[in-house]
C-alpha cells in the first residue's frame, strides 16, 4: 500500500487520472465479488431448496444456471423448514459478527456516506455476502443489489483508508464501489454509475463528483463479471433480448398516467408495511439472532399457503426468493397469469419482503421492488386492455413501465431507474411512457422513501456541510461587510507609548493600524500589545508605535470573498483584519471583524432558507 501511495504522488495523478486508477481497483474487486455472490447464491439453492424441497426457483431468461437442478416433486412444508434454517444461520452470522449488515445493504452504505465519513467496517462486506447468499438461496424474499453494493462500497472505503485519502475522497470511493456492484450484478454499467450518484439523495439532487469514478468502476466490474458467463448469455439483458414494445397511441399516455397513480398507492403500502414490520420485530422480546428465522418461516408459510389457492401452480412461489421467474412471465406473457394472479404476487411480495428483510434478514430491496412494480403494471395493463383494447394493445408494456415507475417513486431515483430497466429488459421502445410514469411517481411519492438514510439534498448532508458554508461565504465580498476608515483611529508610527496609552483610554478599538508620514499602513498592534509597556513608565516616552506594532501583518481587500477572510481569521486566531486598497498599495480602507463576517453569513443563510421556503410553497 505504501508503494501505491508513493506511485500516486510520484506521477502526480490528480483529479480524473487518479480516480480512474483507483476506480480500476474498485471495479475489479466489485466484479469478482459479484461472481462470488452469484456462485454462492446458486450453490445454496442447489443444496438446500432443490436438494431437500424439490423446488428450484425459476430465474430470468438471461440468467446463467451454474448448477444443474434435478426436477422433482415439490415438498411445500420442506420449503418452510429450509427457509427457517436459512434465516437462523443468516441471523447468527449477522448479529454475531456484524450487526450493521442486517436488512438491506444499500441504506447502510448511504448512511456511511452521509454520517460516518464514508467508513465501513472491513468485515461487513464479507458477512453481508455470505448472509445474503444464504437468505436468498433458501427462499427469502429479497434482492441481490444490496449485498453487492455493500461489497463494492466496503472495498472502496477500505482502499481509501489504507491510502490515507481524505474523508471526501473516501466517500467518493464508497459511492464508486456501490455503483460498480450494482452495474455488475445487473449487467448495467451506465445505470450503476448514475445510481451511485442519485441514490444518495431523496430530492432532485445528485453527487456529481461520484459519477465519473462510479462509471469507471462500473465498466470494469461489468467487464469482469460477464467473463464468468457463457458467450450466449454474456451480453443478453437479464430478462432476455425478446422484449420490443412500442407506445401505439398518444391516448395510451392517459392509461400510463393512471398506472402511475396505482404505483404510488402500492409504493406507499410497501414502504409503510416494510418499516412497520421492521419496528415490530425490533420490539419482539427475544435475542435478535432468532428474528430472521421467525420472519423467514412466516414468509414461507404465507408462500406455500397460496399454492392450493392457485391450483398448486408453483409460479405463485414468486412471492419467495427473487421472484424473477414470475416477473419474466409478466413481462412476456401477462395474459397467461391473469389479473388476480399478478395482483396476488404484487401484494404478497410486499408482505414476504417485509418479513424477510424487516426481521433482520440480509438482502436487497431493489429486486422485490422490480417484481412488485412489474406485476402491478402487468395487472393494470390487462385491465386497461380489457376496457380499451384499441388503445392498450400490449399489456406487457405496462409491466415494463411499472418496474421503473414503482422503484423511481419509493427509491427517489428516476434517472438511474429508467436506465436500469432499459438495460434489464433491452426494451427501448417505451422511453416516453417510462419517463412520464417515473416523473409522476417521483413527484407524488415524496413522502414515502424506501431508503431512510437518504439526505434530501447536498445542503442537508453532513458530507457537504462544510461545502455549503464555503459556498455561502464565497458569495459574499469583504467590501460589503467591513467597517470603513472614518470610524477607526489610526496611529502614526512615531507616536509615543505615552500618547498611545492616553489615546486608548478614550477609545473602544482593540486593533490599531499604524501609518507612516504618507498615510500608508506599515503595521498594526492590539491593546494587549500595549499592556506589556504599562508596568514600566520609563519606556512611555522612549518607545513609539513602530516598536509596538507588528509589521508582518495579514490583510484583505474589498474584492476578497468572506471565505478567504474566515480562513485568515482562523489560521492566525485574530478577530479583525485590515482592509487595504489593491489599486493603491498600503492605503488603509477599514477593518473587517470576525463577528461582522459571521453575522453576514447568518443573514445570507436566512435569505436562502426563506427563498427555498417560498419556492416550496
Amino acid at each position: 500500500m505504501r508503494g501505491f501511495r508513493e506511485l500516486l504522488k510520484r506521477f502526480e495523478l490528480h483529479a480524473l487520472g487518479k480516480w480512474i486508477l483507483l476506480s480500476l481497483l474498485v471495479g475489479i474487486v466489485a466484479g469478482l465479488g459479484a461472481i462470488i455472490f452469484d456462485f454462492l447464491g446458486q450453490a445454496v439453492v442447489r443444496f438446500s431448496l432443490a436438494q431437500f424441497a424439490g423446488y428450484s426457483p425459476p430465474e430470468a431468461a438471461g440468467e446463467h444456471a451454474r448448477f444443474h437442478h434435478e426436477t422433482e416433486a415439490v415438498v411445500p412444508w420442506m420449503i418452510v423448514v429450509v427457509m427457517g434454517v436459512g434465516g437462523l444461520i443468516s441471523g447468527w452470522l449477522v448479529y454475531t459478527f456484524a450487526p450493521e449488515a442486517e436488512g438491506h445493504g444499500t441504506d447502510a452504505a448511504i448512511d456511511s456516506f452521509h454520517n460516518k465519513r464514508g467508513r465501513i467496517r472491513t468485515r461487513i462486506p464479507f458477512v453481508k455476502t455470505i448472509a445474503s447468499a444464504i437468505t436468498l438461496g433458501t427462499g427469502g424474499s429479497g434482492g441481490r443489489e444490496g449485498p453487492i453494493a455493500q461489497i463494492g462500497a466496503g472495498f472502496g472505503s477500505w482502499l481509501a483508508t489504507r491510502l490515507h485519502l481524505s474523508d471526501r475522497e473516501r466517500r467518493i470511493m464508497l459511492a464508486a464501489g456501490m455503483g460498480a456492484g450494482v452495474g455488475a450484478i445487473f449487467r448495467a454499467p451506465l445505470a450503476g454509475a448514475v445510481f451511485a450518484g442519485e441514490i444518495l439523495y431523496s430530492d432532485a439532487d445528485m453527487e456529481a463528483d461520484a459519477v465519473v469514478p462510479a462509471a469507471s468502476a462500473s465498466i470494469i466490474a461489468y467487464s469482469v463479471y460477464v467473463q464468468s458467463l457463457p458467450r450466449e448469455t454474456r451480453f443478453v439483458p437479464l430478462f432476455g433480448g425478446g422484449l420490443d414494445h412500442v407506445s401505439s397511441s398518444p391516448m395510451e399516455l392517459i392509461a400510463y398516467a393512471a398506472l402511475a397513480l396505482v404505483l404510488v398507492l402500492v409504493g406507499a403500502l410497501y414502504v409503510t408495511f416494510f418499516y412497520r414490520t421492521h419496528d415490530l420485530f425490533k420490539r419482539v422480546p427475544i435475542i435478535p439472532h432468532l428474528r430472521p428465522a421467525i420472519g423467514a418461516v412466516l414468509a414461507g408459510v404465507l408462500g406455500i399457503a397460496l399454492l392450493p389457492l392457485f391450483g398448486n401452480d408453483t409460479r405463485i412461489l414468486g412471492v419467495l426468493g427473487t421472484g424473477y421467474g414470475t416477473l419474466q412471465i409478466a413481462l412476456t406473457a401477462a395474459q397467461d397469469l391473469g389479473v388476480a394472479f399478478l395482483v396476488t404476487v404484487a401484494l404478497v411480495k410486499i408482505v414476504t419482503t417485509a418479513l424477510t428483510i424487516g426481521s433482520g434478514g440480509s438482502g436487497g430491496v431493489f429486486g422485490p421492488s422490480m417484481v412488485i412494480g412489474g406485476c402491478t403494471g402487468g395487472a393494470v395493463g390487462l385491465v386497461m386492455h380489457r376496457w380499451f383494447p384499441d388503445v392498450v394493445t400490449e399489456p406487457e408494456a405496462f409491466a415494463v413501465v411499472g418496474m421503473a415507475g414503482f422503484f423511481s417513486g419509493i427509491a427517489r431515483a428516476p434517472i438511474s431507474t429508467i436506465i436500469m430497466v432499459r438495460a434489464l429488459t433491452g426494451d427501448y421502445g417505451l422511453l416516453l411512457p417510462t419517463m412520464l410514469v417515473t416523473t409522476l411517481t417521483f413527484v407524488i411519492s415524496h413522502r414515502f422513501r424506501l431508503y431512510q438514510k437518504q439526505a434530501a439534498t447536498r445542503m442537508d448532508s453532513m458530507a457537504h456541510r462544510g461545502d455549503f458554508i464555503v459556498d455561502v461565504l464565497e458569495g459574499l465580498k469583504v467590501g460589503d461587510v467591513y467597517q470603513p476608515n472614518r470610524d477607526i483611529t489610526l496611529i502614526p508610527e512615531g507616536m509615543t507609548v505615552d500618547d498611545i496609552v492616553h489615546r486608548l483610554a478614550y477609545c473602544h478599538q482593540h486593533y490599531f493600524p499604524v501609518v507612516d508620514d504618507q498615510g500608508k499602513m506599515v503595521g498594526i498592534f492590539s491593546d494587549d500589545d500595549v499592556r506589556a509597556y504599562l508596568y514600566d513608565q520609563t519606556l512611555w516616552k522612549l518607545a513609539v508605535a513602530r516598536d509596538v506594532m507588528v509589521d508582518q501583518f495579514i490583510s484583505v481587500s474589498p474584492d476578497d470573498d468572506l471565505n478567504t477572510a474566515v480562513r485568515r481569521f482562523t489560521s492566525h486566531n485574530i478577530d479583525e483584519l485590515p482592509v487595504l486598497d489593491p489599486q493603491r498599495p498600503g492605503t488603509f480602507l477599514g477593518m473587517l471583524r470576525r463577528k461582522e463576517s459571521i453575522a453576514a453569513y447568518n443573514r445570507r443563510l436566512m435569505e436562502l432558507k426563506n427563498a427555498s421556503a417560498e419556492d416550496a410553497s
